[in-house]
């Protein structure tokens, strides 16, 4: 059974409540930069904009411990390519299967998510160069 939703027992939802739970929520983003915040978790699009380079920070536990498991989803539709990075480097550590094992880059019209796999460890995966 999934977990992470913000429900408790004995909460009623509406029908519209779960008919929005299969669909992405965009979080437009058209700066050069930005950092998730608790509200990009459960069924949020970060979708970048910005002709030129972007970077998307993942805060540390200690600014707001995302639950294990949680996956950001992102779509990079400006030109320039979007960089998944850590605030703070030495505390936040980002994998990834591209070319770099850090800071993944994402290009135009690609998507990526990353997926938090333990205290303050992110793995990004998708289309990452």
């Amino acid at each position: 059974m999934a977990s992470g939703f913000p429900f408790s027992t004995g909460d009623v939802l509406l029908a519209s409540e779960m008919n929005g739970l299969v669909a992405f929520t965009l979080n437009a983003q058209s700066g050069t930069t930005y950092t998730l915040a608790s509200t990009d978790q459960y069924q949020v699009l970060v979708v970048t904009s910005n002709a030129a380079a972007k970077t998307v920070s993942i805060p540390t536990d200690a600014t707001y411990a995302f639950p294990n498991g949680t996956c950001i989803s992102f779509l990079n539709t400006g030109t320039g390519d979007l960089t998944i990075d850590a605030v703070t480097p030495g505390t936040t550590t980002i994998t990834s299967i591209g070319a770099a094992p850090a800071a993944p880059l994402v290009g135009q019209y690609k998507s990526a998510a990353a997926i938090k796999t333990g205290t303050d460890a992110w793995t990004v995966v998708g289309a990452v160069a």
